[in-house]
């Protein structure tokens, strides 16, 4: 019969008895699932036994199901293992934020990885194109072969990885989708046209990912450009930059001639110094997908960017519900490598389906374990969504530990409605809940929104604005609350409600009525009914009641039974007698006082 461990760590036999041979329950690691038959085999008994475990668990499993962790960790104490916990791999934020479960001694500095954003006419594609053929990692020059989306730059022997996304949609849709890969962000200003509704947006969007901005200022080589009044609206927008004592780093810069990048370039290290980014080059790989495309004769053809540990061809990894084999992989300039470290992007080539920017991989130690994984993956998918907040269910979310704040992302018909919402909005706000303005702008409603929407739990709120067609079904699909107005009272009404519900209600304890015991019954063996007399307010049924004697406090309770005569009644009222029987309590005295208490909310 096989030993099994009590809660004290002791090895004890199938009838409970104490085994003589001290027995240290040892840690176990597990992969995210696992089949029972493997599972036996790494614990080093038979599947049957862990089935029978299983039952008594309350879970049914067979031989060759597998397994989730969770459940895994809740029997492996019984055969003597603990089990390790996984990292998190749901949650947003970078995956590789937290070193914590890495042995200190393994973890090294990495590269930044940097994204540039800005309004599509302020030079943010030049801007890209001047820092990659300037200071591309390369011995030979025009060595630039493809675009990957990502590629690394050098500067006074530090490395810089840069993400050439799209735009900000595009970074709010790898952070929607659980992978924050950005350590810093750019965000480009043009000289001569100030901030503008796109930079405001791409703004609110890094900050809603909580990333480090360095604010580039581009086009001051053009006769007309005003970095002094950039300057002055990036304070309006909360970004004070160093030399007016934030802490924001402002570089001016020109895209077309080059004056300025370098300076760039080394504050962007001074930031990544400050920030400390280290990885485990020696871990088991884990990363995100920056982008991915078919190619008729080598297949799919997936950027990945690494972020903990290396990445090498052979590797079996699975990336979203999909999984594959490396079987090739290429830089940023089209050469092959064989392996790849933490903050370098590399194309793959390997994985079985197509998979989307921001999903996130992982290699696993084997192809059976990478299977698993994807068959667990694919059936959750079938039963789960994750859906975003509504108005409605607020309180419910708050309550699960989240900040005391509702998000909201405003969309007008008209700019002049933005600045009269934002301040209505702002008169809601208390010391104990507050309106956090996402994002306010106007025009229609559309999938950038709800991609910020699903990357910061916010609420969309159109006044006067309708969703776009794709919008629409994009935040259906996400599980994206789209409340429209065209009155601001009901707007503000709802709002009000919703932040109200944020609110751990407050109740206060009220004296409802005071009587004093002047008889003492009994009905049986152990049960006593006091006979009182009502001297102010009520005793009601519902009543939570108090027994004092002398001053003292004896008893707090339900009542079981209240009485006027010999009808059962819910009140007795001021001057009227009646008759009770408490819940756990049979020690009444005359002249005992009987208070009746209830609770009651104040706010």
């Amino acid at each position: 019969m096989t030993n099994k461990i009590d809660d004290r760590g002791r090895q004890v036999g199938g009838d409970g008895a104490e085994v003589e041979e001290e027995y240290e329950i040892e840690p176990l690691e597990v992969p995210a699932a696992i089949s029972v038959h493997d599972l036996a085999e790494l614990m080093m008994t038979t599947p049957v036994e862990v089935i029978k475990e299983f039952m008594r668990n309350g879970h049914m499993f067979a031989i060759n199901d597998v397994v989730e962790h969770d459940i895994v960790t809740k029997i492996a104490p019984a055969f003597g293992f603990e089990v390790l916990s996984l990292e998190d791999e749901t949650g947003p934020g970078s995956i590789v934020l937290s070193m914590e479960k890495e042995d200190p001694s393994q973890l090294e500095t990495r590269p930044p990885v940097v994204t540039i954003l800005g309004h599509v006419d302020h030079g943010k594609t030049t801007l890209l194109d001047t820092i990659r053929k300037s200071n591309v990692v390369s011995s030979e020059a025009g060595g630039i072969t493809q675009h990957i989306g990502a590629y690394q730059v050098e500067t006074n022997g530090n490395v810089i990885t840069f993400l050439d996304t799209p735009g900000h949609a595009a970074f709010t849709a790898m952070r929607a989708r659980g992978a924050q890969v950005t350590d810093i962000a750019v965000i480009v200003v043009a000289a001569d046209d100030g901030i503008m509704p796109q930079t405001e947006e791409a703004i609110n969007h890094v900050k809603a990912a909580g990333v480090p901005i360095v604010v580039a200022i581009n086009k001051i080589d053009r006769p007309d450009a005003d970095p002094e009044r950039v300057k002055r609206q990036l304070a309006e927008h909360d970004l004070l930059i160093e030399e007016w004592g934030g802490d924001v780093i402002a570089a001016p810069v020109s895209a077309l001639t080059g004056d300025g990048v370098p300076e760039l370039l080394e504050n962007l290290i001074i930031v990544a110094e400050i920030g400390e980014f280290k990885a485990n080059p020696n871990a088991l790989a884990r990363g995100v997908v920056v982008e991915a495309r078919r190619d008729k004769s080598r297949g799919t053809e997936t950027t990945v960017l690494v972020q903990n540990g290396t990445l090498r061809i052979g590797d079996n990894l699975v990336v979203g519900a999909l999984r594959g084999r490396i079987r090739a992989m290429f830089t940023d300039r089209g050469e092959p490598i064989d392996s790849a470290g933490p903050s370098q992007p590399v194309e793959v080539l390997g994985v079985n389906g197509l998979p989307e920017a921001g999903d996130i991989f992982e290699v696993t130690a084997d192809e059976k374990e990478a299977r698993q994984i994807v068959e667990m993956r694919q059936r959750q998918a079938d039963i789960q969504r994750s859906s975003g907040p509504t108005l409605d269910d607020v309180h419910t979310r708050i309550e699960s530990g989240e900040v005391k704040a509702l998000n909201l992302i405003v969309k007008t018909d008209v700019q002049g409605s933005v600045e009269a919402i934002k301040s209505a909005l702002n008169t809601l706000n208390t010391d104990r809940a507050r309106v956090n303005l996402v994002h306010a702008a106007s025009g229609s409603i559309t999938e950038s929104d709800i991609l910020l929407a699903v990357a910061s739990k916010a609420i969309v709120i159109g006044f006067n604005s309708v969703p776009e067609q794709a919008a629409q079904a994009f935040a259906n699909q996400e599980g994206v609350e789209i409340r429209n107005y065209s009155i601001i009272y009901n707007l503000l009404d709802d709002v009000e409600l919703a932040l109200s519900g944020i609110l751990e209600p407050v109740y206060r304890d009220v004296i409802e009525g005071q009587a004093t015991v002047r008889a003492v019954f009994r009905t049986g063996r152990r049960q006593e009914v006091a006979g009182f007399y009502v001297n102010e307010g009520r005793i009601a049924r519902d009543s939570t009641v108090h027994v004092m004697r002398g001053g003292e406090e004896l008893h707090v309770g339900a009542i079981t039974s209240l009485k006027h005569f010999k009808d059962d009644v819910r009140e007795v009222g001021t001057g009227l007698e009646g008759g009770l029987m408490l819940d756990g309590f049979n020690s009444f005295e005359e002249g005992d006082v009987i208070e009746a208490h209830r609770t009651e909310r104040v706010s």
